[in-house]
């Protein structure tokens, strides 16, 4: 781990360390509404280890809370998390093999994954995907506890609009990708896709169909070979 640490950029590490926190805020939010809405303590803690996977276990909480059944719930974040197959192929040389491939799986999320993509050297991808991925692991669950134990007290998280932190997160970190003109084209039509499902498919399904966005991304050729 401090090899890792010794390998990314100093800004990068800043980065990296503000989304960990900002994702065990996140975590606080996932106890709170788990435990005030009725589930036992030990549910979003066992979740959030064992799964670790923000979007599906809010889902899964949201449908089990609402008088669901948790196999549909299950299914949902299954539907919800299909996305990590597309990571786990980009991410494959990255993450390793062995031991490693097992527990960067595991450790796998948009962020990571996010800021990985955004480092040129394989060395600076690896560090900071395992940096991303296990500062994340370990804030989002001590956020998790926390907000459990508080869970009684905090029973309405919206009015300290801590379910903002989740979808601000992402944003932050896809906008410096927006700067290439394919890349906003392909994200438009994802977006407007999305939005033209969601009220008629099932949670999940919308993210799936925006995918099709990528179809009109055309990624640039490096300047050596242009000027060839």
């Amino acid at each position: 781990m401090r090899s890792i640490w010794r390998t990314l950029d100093p800004g990068l590490a800043r980065d990296i360390g503000l989304v960990c926190l900002a994702d065990g805020v996140v975590g606080l939010s996932y106890g709170a509404i788990s435990v005030g809405g009725g589930l036992p303590l030990w549910v979003p803690i066992l979740l959030s280890v064992v799964v670790f996977a923000g979007a599906s276990q809010f889902l899964f909480v949201g449908i089990v809370a609402a008088g669901g059944s948790p196999i549909a719930a299950m299914v949902a974040g299954l539907l919800v998390n299909s996305r990590h197959v597309a990571f786990g192929l980009a991410m494959s040389d990255v993450i390793g093999s062995g031991w490693r491939r097992w527990l960067g799986s595991h450790v796998m999320t948009d962020e990571n994954v996010a800021f990985a993509m955004g480092q040129d050297e394989v060395r600076q991808k690896r560090a900071a995907y395992w940096a991303g991925g296990l500062g994340i692991f370990v804030c989002w669950n001590i956020g998790v506890v926390v907000g459990g134990l508080a869970g009684s007290v905090i029973t309405d998280t919206d009015v300290f609009g801590l379910d903002a932190a989740f979808p601000a997160v992402l944003l932050a970190l896809v906008l410096p990708s927006l700067r290439d003109r394919s890349t906003r084209t392909a994200a438009l039509v994802g977006v407007v896709i999305a939005l033209a499902t969601t009220p008629f498919l099932p949670a999940g399904l919308p993210v799936l169909c925006a995918l099709a966005g990528l179809l009109f991304y055309r990624a640039e050729k490096p300047a050596l070979e242009v000027a060839r």
